[in-house]
């Protein structure tokens, strides 16, 4: 099996995940800055790395409706969609990952001040292990 990055999108940067060998086990990658130069950094981790899956998290709140943010995430989905026709790329609810990434972060002992370094990638292992582990139970 090949190995599935996950992306969480934010305006400013987004967290990065990153499977085992066999997509059973996400873990954090340094998050990339959303700018001009960013399908370019996915496509270098694609290579290096031997992706062969793109999950692009679709944030919603939580009664389910779309905002902003959904909005963002669905312009870069479609825009990896037309970059990469050769891997497959898909969208997965990332509902609550920011504030499940927040307390996992602060119950490792990390500061609030200090989360923001880790928080989008926290984030992006989250949302992809909760789709591995969807797609395991199939």
């Amino acid at each position: 099996m090949t190995r599935l990055l996950g992306i969480d999108p934010g305006a400013a940067r987004c967290g990065v995940a990153i499977t085992d060998s066999a997509a059973t086990l996400a873990f954090p990658r340094p998050a990339l800055a959303n700018d001009d130069a960013l399908i370019l950094s996915i496509r270098t981790l694609v290579q290096e790395e031997n992706v062969g899956g793109i999950v692009v998290g679709r944030p919603v709140a939580l009664s389910g409706n779309e905002t902003a943010s959904t909005k963002q995430a669905d312009a870069l989905f479609q825009t990896l969609v037309d970059a990469f026709d050769e891997i497959a790329v898909t969208q997965w609810d990332e509902r609550l990952t920011t504030y499940e990434a927040q307390r996992s972060l602060s119950q490792a002992g990390l500061k609030a001040r200090e989360h923001r370094d880790h928080v989008d990638s926290a984030a992006a292992v989250i949302m992809l292990q909760n789709y591995v582990d969807g797609h395991h139970a199939d």
